[in-house]
């Protein structure tokens, strides 16, 4: 019997949940803001991860940036949060990207809209 999904998948879904869970709860610092783990993607022999977030902020680009600095700063402590909480021999290195997909989704949204104003559907 084929198994539906192979290890390096089920432990990115059960990484974005940890990681989603820690930055919510443990992380104090306040130089991250709003963060939400939007995807992880971990390679295939579980040595990196990936981890794509979205900053909600009203302000600019820099913040956004200094946002995923600080967790990059943090990847250290949240590595080993992780590490105790998940059952692995050796748990992936943390490295956090800004997922710009939300606000490029949204931009494309209005600009459809603007191109057609009379198909409101």
């Amino acid at each position: 019997m084929p198994r539906e999904f192979l290890r390096f998948q089920r432990v990115s879904r059960q990484l974005q949940r940890e990681l989603a869970e820690i930055i919510q709860r443990d992380l104090r610092d306040p130089d991250v803001g709003f963060v939400t783990v939007s995807d992880v993607e971990v390679t295939k022999d579980l040595a990196v991860a990936k981890v794509f977030v979205s900053v909600l902020t009203t302000q600019e680009a820099e913040d956004k940036q200094s946002s995923v600095a600080a967790l990059n700063r943090a990847s250290n402590y949240i590595h080993g949060i992780v590490s105790k909480r998940m059952r692995m021999r050796m748990v992936p290195e943390l490295r956090f990207f800004l997922d710009e997909s939300i606000e490029q989704g949204i931009k494309m949204d209005a600009l459809l809209k603007a191109t057609n104003p009379d198909n409101e559907k």
